[in-house]
């Protein structure tokens, strides 16, 4: 899999350089089912705008629908027990607990009322830390994701709505507009994310609002064997990649932000609001 430099960077993928090379899985890396395929893969950099671009002829078109809950979680069990074990962390070592924060005090400050449950969509929203958390401060929260297991605890254990949807054919499909939709670790594992934060635009009112995160590339001073580069992140972003992939969708960055998380993620964070036609 060739990522096309697709982000609104100028290069046009005319000055792409070499970066990490894998021959086997780096520590920690969740084990896939790759059948009979040959573990070689690398990402290319930019050196111009910064952003790494996966490179591989591995086939991982079935990776999500297959057996990602088995083999990240072990199975619905598992996503409880991770999910409750999340929820329990501390403020100081919980990301979760620093990205509400973030978004409350963000909505909050552009006039966003909670007491009147504004909506939420959160795009890919895996154990459903995030919506619960900000359901549980007056947002009514929607979780979109294609997985029928992780639907399945989203609603039973988390106690969210949700949408097994894509989220291209939601407009199509008349769903209400949102004050807030969110992409927490959602875009690094898709290969054309610029797609979706266009269709996400006709899914915000008029004055809503999108959050994203993605991994930080300043994980690469740390060597090859960081999570950021774990073989399912198809991108890894930089500030000038996440400005342009943004202004690229039709959106204006309000905010953007470099964060060494409780975890120990390199993150890039930001706030967005779409241009008007």
């Amino acid at each position: 899999m060739n990522i096309d430099p697709t982000l609104g960077c100028p290069c046009n993928g005319r000055f792409l350089v070499p970066a990490f090379t894998y021959d086997c899985p780096p520590a920690g890396e969740t084990t896939f089912d790759l059948k009979s395929q040959v573990y070689r893969r690398r990402y290319d950099r930019c050196t111009m705008c910064g952003h790494w671009f996966a490179r591989h002829d591995l086939d991982l078109s079935g990776l999500y629908e297959r057996d990602y809950v088995e083999a990240t979680y072990g199975g619905l069990a598992g996503m409880r027990q991770k999910f409750e074990a999340i929820m329990a962390l501390p403020s100081e070592k919980s990301d979760n607990r620093g990205r509400v924060e973030r978004v409350r005090a963000f909505a909050g400050d552009r006039g966003v009322d909670e007491s009147k449950g504004p909506r939420l969509l959160d795009v890919g929203a895996g154990l459903g830390v995030f919506p619960a958390a900000m359901q549980t401060k007056g947002w009514h929260a929607t979780a979109l994701e294609p997985d029928a297991r992780t639907l399945a605890h989203l609603r039973t254990v988390v106690g969210l709505e949700t949408l097994n949807l894509p989220l291209l054919q939601l407009e199509a499909a008349g769903i209400a507009p949102f004050d807030l939709i969110t992409f927490n670790k959602v875009l690094e594992h898709v290969a054309y994310p610029v797609e979706l934060l266009m269709a996400a635009k006709a899914l915000l009112l008029q004055d809503g609002l999108m959050y994203v995160e993605v991994p930080d590339v300043a994980a690469a001073a740390e060597g090859p064997g960081r999570e950021e580069f774990f073989i399912e992140h198809l991108h890894v972003f930089s500030p000038v990649s996440l400005a342009m992939m943004s202004a690229t969708a039709g959106y204006r960055l309000i905010r953007m932000e470099r964060l060494r998380e409780p975890s120990g993620k390199f993150t890039l964070s930001a706030f967005l609001v779409a241009c008007s036609s």
